[in-house]
Order: structure tokens, then C-alpha cells, then sequence
């Protein structure tokens, strides 16, 4: 029973093996995936504000619900 051929280990080979593994930049790592603070998705509420509360936010324009929303998280530690 004839045994299969080996695999060339040549001086020339060996030398190319090194000279790769020393010339190869080494593959970083993909960065981790940051997990969020802020819920997935959001639910709809009806909430009784004070007039003066909701012009405040309302002052600045569009994006008055997004500014409350931050100002809880933040009243409630939550960022």
C-alpha cells in the first residue's frame, strides 16, 4: 500500500511561510456591537401636560415629542 505523497517543505517554502506570517497585516477585530439605552420601539400614550409645559417644548418647533422623551429619560436616570 503506497502512502500519499507529503507535502513539500522546502527551505524556499518554509522561507515564504515566514516571510508572509511576518509581512500580513493582522485582521482586526469587528468592533462590538454597542447595545442602546433606548427601548426598541415605542408606545403610544396620552399624557395630560400643562400648557406651559408643552409650549416650552413646542418653542423650538418639530421635534417637540422627541425633546419631552428625553427630558423623562433623563428625570428618570435612564440616560
Amino acid at each position: 500500500m503506497a502512502y500519499p505523497p507529503r507535502r513539500s517543505t522546502s527551505a524556499v517554502d518554509k522561507a515564504e511561510a515566514l516571510f508572509k506570517k511576518a509581512t500580513t497585516k493582522p485582521v482586526e477585530e469587528a468592533p462590538k456591537a454597542r447595545t442602546s439605552a433606548i427601548p426598541v420601539g415605542k408606545e403610544t400614550v396620552s399624557v395630560r401636560l400643562d400648557n406651559d409645559v408643552l409650549a416650552y417644548f413646542q418653542e423650538d418647533g418639530a421635534g417637540w415629542q422627541d425633546r419631552i422623551n428625553a427630558a423623562l429619560r433623563k428625570a428618570a436616570g435612564l440616560s
